[in-house]
């Protein structure tokens, strides 16, 4: 026989030996049979009857290829191999004649890498829809759904929680993945509160209670807010039992603003105000803590009602103002942080919980620092002298400038009065001018020291802002710090020279400057002025006299006042002193002859007629 006679022998009976597997299969022999029957010896008669061996062996391998390919039903998970990867399929042998695809997009992580590669076995089904031409149409993640069923189908009715992995966000919510088996998580059960953030949540594996189930069509809708939600209230039953005012708990930080934040104390929120943060000042409560933070806080109070609970964390520590007094004296040197810069100073933290006010008054001698940031900045380390402690108000009164020699304390000496000094104006006011005479110190003009002579309603109508002058030193006052100044008192006084070549009875030649209901001011000498009371206004016949600015007349001096520098002025003194004269005048000629008071009346009529 040759080797190829050996051969198809071999192939011949391998498939004779399976069809007589199959046929005793078939019709298997009876019990007696099997018991009694001798070992069978082949008869050269059997041989005879066998089919031709080429026929045999195709109709076996046709019998193998149709089992195989029965075997990838729509309703069986079988187990193939990874042959390879393509951007859009797995290829997989599942053993049948042709091999089998299925989307990659079935296999990728939530990261987008595929969990299998060539040579990994696989589970699979076959599923509905064309495929390429030679290749049979799988889904693994059918396959999944099968295996993941029943263990979902347990948790569903038993209601325990199950493990799933976050795989994508998809309108409404996200998609999870059980087991291999895909589930919808709605956005509204994801969490006890709303989730701004569902991407964030990818490739996180979380605990989900199976809610809906609907095998027929495959949908899976699982909660994760049902399981948060029974922690809580477990949590918030165990949480009760130790709250009371007073109690020291330990909580997380579950959400800030800006007026405090919100702790969880295991089921049940309280509230630590910012104002019971810290002792200190706190500008946002992130200050201090941040959210996921754990600390301890102490019960301030507890509505049972409400299931309100008001924390306070600073109370857990001493109240550092309890002795403030004894610590800060009043006159000591202590130093601290500028924190915060007001219009009106500057806030100084000494420690923590106890802070200082520095006064815009109190850091510097000069008056002339219009805003605090002038001189400092928040962050800033200065050092102070303590001015006031007020432990029941909280207040701590600073000063800065008291470190620094007070130079109004030496004024006297530098600039006595009646001494000549040179400023610049610095600042005009409707009172008066600030003349600077050196750094930090500012002397007033007062408007009415500006001149001896010229009314002076305003000091610009004398001074310009930068002008440089000379100015006379008129008093001191260091403790209010006031220096008093003056222009005019350069100059002679005139109403001193005035008063000293003038008397009671002089009479004066003058010009009306300006008419008042009561009388007339007249000028009678350079910045002299004297009032004509409208009484005095008369000539001697004892009719009024008109006065106009402008006109010019004889007054007589009647009232001198150098105190108050006044001077009263009459025309009608003037009249009456000359009809004295004229009549002196009258009775020196004729005094050796007799006269009669006729003759006196005569003559004077006479007199005022030829004028």
């Amino acid at each position: 026989m040759t080797l190829l006679d050996e051969t198809t022998f071999d192939e011949t009976t391998a498939v004779n030996d399976s069809s007589s597997t199959v046929a005793t299969q078939t019709e298997p022999a009876t019990e007696h049979e099997a018991q009694h029957s001798a070992p069978a010896t082949p008869a050269p008669a059997a041989a005879e009857e066998k089919p031709a061996p080429t026929e045999d062996f195709a109709a076996a391998l046709e019998t193998f290829t149709t089992e195989a390919e029965e075997a990838v039903s729509d309703d069986r998970v079988i187990r193939g191999t990874v042959l390879k990867l393509t951007p859009t399929h797995v290829v997989v042998d599942v053993g049948a004649k042709s091999e089998g695809m299925l989307p990659i997009a079935e296999v990728l992580d939530h990261e987008g890498n595929a969990k299998f590669k060539p040579g990994d076995e696989i589970d699979v089904m076959r599923d509905k829809g064309e495929a390429e031409e030679g290749y049979i149409n799988l889904s693994h993640q059918k396959a999944q759904r099968i295996h993941a069923w029943e263990e979902i189908e347990k948790a569903h009715h038993e209601k325990k929680p199950i493990k799933a992995v976050v795989v994508d966000r998809i309108k409404g919510g996200l998609t999870v993945d059980i087991l291999g088996a895909h589930a919808f998580l709605p956005g509204s059960q994801v969490d006890l509160r709303p989730v701004r953030n569902l991407d964030g949540m990818k490739g996180q594996t979380i605990e989900v209670a199976v809610i809906k189930l609907n095998k027929k069509r495959g949908n899976i809708v699982v909660s994760r807010k049902e399981l948060l939600e029974g922690a809580q209230q477990e949590k918030r039953s165990k949480t009760l039992e130790h709250l009371e005012e007073g109690a020291v708990l330990t909580g997380v930080v579950k959400n800030l603003t800006e007026y405090g934040a919100f702790v969880d104390l295991g089921g049940l929120d309280g509230l630590l105000h910012i104002t019971d943060m810290s002792w200190g000042r706190l500008t946002h409560p992130k200050d201090l803590v941040n959210v996921g933070d754990q600390i301890q806080v102490k019960v301030l109070k507890y509505d049972k009602e409400k299931q309100r609970v008001s924390l306070g964390f600073k109370q857990l520590t001493p109240d550092p103002w309890l002795d403030a007094e004894h610590r800060y004296p009043v006159g000591a040197h202590v130093s601290g942080r500028v924190i915060s810069v007001t219009d009106y100073g500057a806030f100084v933290e000494l420690e923590q919980g106890i802070e200082g006010l520095v006064h815009v008054s109190e850091m510097t001698w000069s008056k002339r620092m219009k805003h605090p940031s002038k001189l400092v900045n928040v962050g800033d380390q200065v050092e102070c002298v303590v001015l006031n402690v007020n432990p029941t108000e909280r207040r701590i009164s600073l000063g800065m400038r008291q470190l620094a020699p007070n130079p109004w304390d030496s004024l006297h000496e530098k600039f006595p009065v009646g001494m000549t000094v040179e400023g610049r104006v610095r600042n005009l006011t409707d009172f008066g001018a600030f003349i600077e005479i050196e750094d930090g110190i500012d002397g007033l003009v007062h408007v009415s020291n500006l001149s001896w002579t010229k009314r002076v309603k305003h000091p610009s109508e004398v001074l310009k802002k930068g002008d440089r002058v000379k100015a006379i030193v008129l008093a001191i006052e260091p403790d209010k710090r006031r220096l008093s100044l003056g222009v005019k008192q350069l100059q002679p006084d005139v109403w001193e020279s005035f008063f000293a070549a003038h008397h009671v009875g002089d009479v004066v030649h003058g010009k009306v400057l300006r008419v008042a209901a009561f009388g007339a001011f007249v000028e009678i000498a350079d910045g002299v002025e004297g009032l004509c009371h409208k009484s005095e206004a008369v000539d001697e016949n004892g009719q009024p006299v008109h006065l106009e600015p402008g006109v010019e007349h004889d007054f007589k001096i009647i009232k001198m006042s150098p105190e108050e520098k006044k001077v009263g002025l009459s025309i009608r003194a003037v009249g009456e002193e000359a009809s004295r004269t004229e009549v002196e005048a009258y009775k020196q000629p004729v005094s050796s002859t007799s006269s009669t008071i006729g003759e006196l009346i005569s003559w004077k009529r006479a007199s005022n007629e030829g004028n």
